[in-house]
Parts: structure tokens; C-alpha cells; sequence
């Protein structure tokens, strides 16, 4: 999977829109959307873009990290989340790393991106799951990730 066909495969998901769907509104077709979400490596650009365009984005130059929506998208039966409430281990690009449990995505709702996480610790895990104490959240950015993978 490629960063775009995980970021067109998250807000097709989060607009409740179906592949079908998606490529009318677009003006591309089918065959095209399930390229893009497979992450087929050749695509026409100016068609990528047009999908891009739905969700107020295009095809820009932009510096290469972790995937936001990777990490988000889990594809099962809903939108539902890969990492989340799944013991994960978090290293962070100062080499610290964590260990706990990602509970939920915070939305730069300027940019409409993913711009971090709620992360909960081990040591805190059992505390959180009995009360949902916000004190027991650790915020994490996004931008300081170097790597997330399942414990």
C-alpha cells in the first residue's frame, strides 16, 4: 500500500462512500479507484489528482515519513483503526521509544490531517480501561514518530 492509496482509501471510508461511488463523483472509473487503492505504482496524475481534488487536496512534493492513515486504516468491516486499543511500540524519531496502546487519532482540523495520537502506557493501561481519566493520555505527535509496529 502506497501513502496515496491509504489517504484515498481513509476519507472514501470516513465519507461512507463506496469504490463505485467514489469514481462517479470523480469522473474516473472503477477499475481506476481499485488501482489507486491497491497501490498500482503507474497512474495517470491528472486522474489522481481529480480524486484528490474530492477531498480539497492534489499531488504536491512533500517530505517522506511514517503514513498517518496507514497507521489509522484497518480494513475489516467498518472504519476501524490497525493500531488502536492494540499493544504497539512506538519509537520516536529521539530514539525513545513507548509502549502502550494508541487509543485514538487527533485531527489538525486546519489542514485536515492526522497531526497525532492518544497514546496510553502500559503502566497505565489497566488504570485507563477501568476509568477513562484523560490524565492517564500521553499526547503524541505525529511528526515525532520514527516507527510504530505491534507489540
Amino acid at each position: 500500500m502506497t501513502i496515496i492509496s491509504s489517504f484515498i482509501k481513509y476519507h472514501r471510508k470516513k465519507l461512507n462512500l463506496t469504490q463505485e461511488e467514489l469514481a462517479n463523483k470523480a469522473g474516473v472509473g472503477i477499475r481506476f479507484i481499485r488501482e489507486i487503492e491497491q497501490g498500482k505504482k503507474t497512474l495517470r496524475l491528472d486522474k489522481v489528482n481529480q480524486v484528490l481534488l474530492l477531498f480539497g487536496y492534489c499531488m504536491s512534493p512533500e517530505k517522506i515519513e511514517i503514513d498517518p492513515y496507514e497507521v489509522a486504516l484497518y480494513l475489516k468491516n467498518d472504519i476501524r483503526f490497525k493500531f488502536f486499543n492494540k499493544a504497539v511500540k512506538i519509537t520516536l524519531k529521539n530514539r525513545l521509544v513507548k509502549y502502550g496502546f494508541i487509543i485514538n487519532e487527533i485531527i489538525d482540523f486546519d489542514n485536515n490531517k492526522i497531526s497525532g495520537w492518544k497514546f496510553v502506557s502500559n503502566n497505565n493501561a489497566i488504570m485507563y480501561q477501568k476509568k477513562k481519566d484523560d490524565k492517564l493520555i500521553e499526547i503524541i505527535s505525529h511528526s515525532d514518530i520514527q516507527n510504530i509496529e505491534k507489540q
